[in-house]
Formats: structure tokens, C-alpha cells, sequence
């Protein structure tokens, strides 16, 4: 599905295809965008418009399909596509629009519990039951005297 087929669904079709809505596809394409002008041209112009790159990004992280399938749907290698990924994440997380709150501020507003719950149940400890040496302790140890004196024999 490339960007003018993704343009022609209805605006919940396109949410559930890219998992965005079109109102925020839109700041996600000038942000990929913005961050393209500020980098050279130099180099082989890209297979894929930047409509289509950030549908990639869109599709990887919707789907979590691995690369090779990804790039045998775009017809481009898989390291471009995981190159595509990578540098949209870049992008956006360098626009600042696309940024989850920090720790700090999800913890923000909540008190301390006033009950902890913690989950204790004893857990038996599997232990060999059959061909178990009855003089064995189960120490990590040197070999017992008596067996070592009978390896020394048979040697």
C-alpha cells in the first residue's frame, strides 16, 4: 500500500491500516520533512518517496512483521527498510511532538500506597527422588578419600 492508495481510505480504514489517524499523519510527514532538509542530498536519491518511508515505519511498528517481509512488500532490501525505521524514529522524537511524558511525570499527582501487597507462597524445591548415591551430600567438594583411593587402583 503505498501513500496515494493510503490516501483514498476513509479515515477509519487509514487508523486501522497505519494505526494513526490522517490528522496525525500529517505533523508526522512535516516532521519527517523538516528533519530531511536539514541534511545533505548527497548520495543515490531513494527508492521510496517519504510518504512511503514513513508508511514503512508506520507498518513496522503497527505490525511488528520482520524486516525481510516488509522489504520483500516495498521491493527494497531490508537493511533500507530497518535504515527507514531508525531514521523516522529520529525524526520524530527530534520534532518533539511525538514524545511519551517521562517517568517523573506519569508519577506526578499519585500518593504513596497506603497497602503493599506482596505475593509469598513457599515453592517446593524439585529434588532428585530416584538414583540418588545414598552417601552423597550434595556439596560442591573435593572427591571423597575412599573414591579416590579406588580410581587411583584402577589406574
Amino acid at each position: 500500500m503505498n501513500y496515494e492508495t493510503a490516501q483514498q481510505l476513509s479515515a477509519k480504514d487509514f487508523k486501522r491500516r497505519t494505526g494513526v489517524y490522517k490528522r496525525t499523519f500529517k505533523p508526522m510527514l512535516h516532521a519527517w520533512h523538516t528533519y530531511h532538509l536539514s541534511r545533505s542530498n548527497a548520495g543515490r536519491p531513494p527508492k521510496l518517496c517519504r510518504c512511503d518511508q514513513l508508511l514503512v515505519a508506520l507498518q513496522y511498528w503497527r505490525e511488528y512483521r520482520t524486516y525481510f517481509h516488509i522489504a520483500g512488500d516495498w521491493e527494497v532490501s531490508e537493511s533500507t527498510v530497518c535504515r527507514i525505521v531508525h531514521q523516522v524514529e529520529t525524526a520524530l522524537m527530534n520534532s518533539g511532538l511525538f514524545r511519551l511524558p517521562g517517568q517523573k511525570s506519569l508519577l506526578q499527582g499519585f500518593e504513596r500506597p497506603d497497602v503493599v501487597v506482596m505475593d509469598v507462597t513457599e515453592t517446593p524445591i524439585e529434588r532428585p527422588q530416584t538414583r540418588q548415591k545414598a552417601y552423597y551430600s550434595g556439596k560442591k567438594r573435593d572427591i571423597p578419600s575412599n573414591t579416590r583411593l579406588s580410581l587411583t587402583a584402577t589406574l
